[in-house]
């Protein structure tokens, strides 16, 4: 079973549609225990980063970590993925999951912001996750704050500078962009996820 995480910031809706449109059973659920059994775990997340306080507001930052710990397979999607790292200079004091080090940071001036659409990854390595995607492949970017390239980065996208698109780490990942609105590669993305 795969547990879509519901902390009030996700685009819950598509993300279960097309896990759904793949063959596969998932449930919405913001209870920790549920997380705990979970054979895999998808972290979606839209809007501020101190959204994520709800994840530890509600004992769901413990059950996830112990769920990592395990070495089961989590998604981290858009501010899904950004709660991974340190933190984020969107909401100076609250704290991210820290498994990647690194704060995530605004986008140079000399860019528009948000990066809104569709931009070009660039693969940086082997991946699981990414297998089948060429790099150059197009997915659909909205996001104001990009997370720094770290010794997980499978790929990279340049906007203003290059950030993080995808990181991944054993049975850990994230995608900065919406898989679940980036097509047929988007798709291609989430079967790789649950067949992990």
């Amino acid at each position: 079973m795969i547990a879509i995480v519901d902390y009030g910031a996700g685009n819950i809706t598509s993300v279960k549609r097309a896990i759904e449109h793949l063959g596969h059973a998932c449930t919405v659920t913001s209870d920790p225990a549920f997380i705990e059994v979970a054979d895999r775990i998808i972290v979606p997340g839209v809007g501020n980063f101190r959204a994520t306080t709800a994840l530890c507001a509600n004992g769901l930052a413990p059950a996830l970590a112990n769920h990592i710990s395990l070495d089961k397979p989590l998604l981290g999607i858009c501010l899904g993925m950004q709660w991974l790292f340190l933190s984020s200079d969107e909401a100076s004091g609250i704290q991210g999951l820290g498994v990647f080090d690194g704060r995530c940071q605004s986008f140079p001036p000399a860019v528009r912001s948000p990066h809104v659409g569709w931009d070009q990854l660039e693969i940086a390595g082997e991946s699981r996750l990414l297998r089948g995607v060429q790099s150059g492949q197009f997915v659909y970017f909205t996001h104001g704050y990009r997370a720094p390239l770290v010794e997980a980065t499978v790929a990279a996208c340049d906007y203003g500078n290059p950030f993080s698109a995808a990181v991944e780490q054993g049975n850990l990942f994230g995608v900065q962009f919406h898989p679940e609105k980036s097509g047929e590669a988007g798709l291609l993305i989430l079967e790789n996820f649950c067949a992990c």
